[in-house]
């Protein structure tokens, strides 16, 4: 279950969201990615049948029945399991950010803003993380929302100096690396590790 899709089954998720039928607004690949982290990323399991509703349509309204679902959802399962798979283990992933159409110019943080604005919504639907450690939770908070924009975080001015000491990041390379470092330091918090008790 948790193997990786290759590029082609990628290609194949994205054709599947672009044809979920309007007026429902479905996801993006990058917001899909980061909104399926921060669902992981909770103290307690979420079931299914509570998060994909939310991949299919921003406002959680329900697909017409003519339309199957399944081959897409099919797809959402297994890059779920992937990557819950390697936060339980503490590996690294590659997180689905894309270079965004145009003359290359977006910055870093133009570019994984639609990955952490998807984790920010699983935030919003599902808010157990945070209100976990506070204190804990800042650093890597920060590594994300400060991409962002600032206004969104008003009433967060804890997490907006976290922010304003960090460096930004020098390239993508470093913005994406960023994401999965936050995501594994905030599993260690959501999702400590056990460790076996000696005999």
């Amino acid at each position: 279950a948790a193997t990786p899709l290759s590029d082609d089954e990628i290609a194949e998720l994205q054709q599947h969201l672009d044809a979920v039928p309007a007026p429902l607004e479905p996801l993006d690949i990058m917001a899909l990615d980061g909104f399926l982290c921060g669902v992981l990323l909770q103290p307690t399991r979420v079931p299914p049948i509570d998060w994909q509703r939310w991949v299919t349509d921003i406002e959680g309204r329900p697909l017409p029945a003519s339309h199957d679902a399944e081959p897409l959802l099919q797809l959402v399962r297994r890059r779920h399991a992937e990557i819950d798979a390697a936060i339980a283990r503490r590996d690294w992933f590659d997180p689905w950010v894309f270079e965004l159409d145009g003359d290359g110019s977006a910055s870093p943080s133009e570019t994984v803003y639609a990955w952490v604005a998807g984790f920010a919504t699983a935030m919003e639907f599902f808010p157990q993380l945070m209100a976990l450690d506070a204190q804990a939770l800042r650093e890597p908070l920060a590594l994300l929302y400060r991409h962002l924009d600032a206004d969104d975080l008003e009433d967060a001015d804890d997490l907006l100096e976290e922010i304003e000491s960090l460096e930004p990041p020098a390239d993508l390379a470093e913005a994406v690396e960023d994401l999965v470092k936050a995501t594994l330091l905030l599993a260690d918090v959501s999702r400590p590790l056990t460790v076996p008790k000696r005999r």
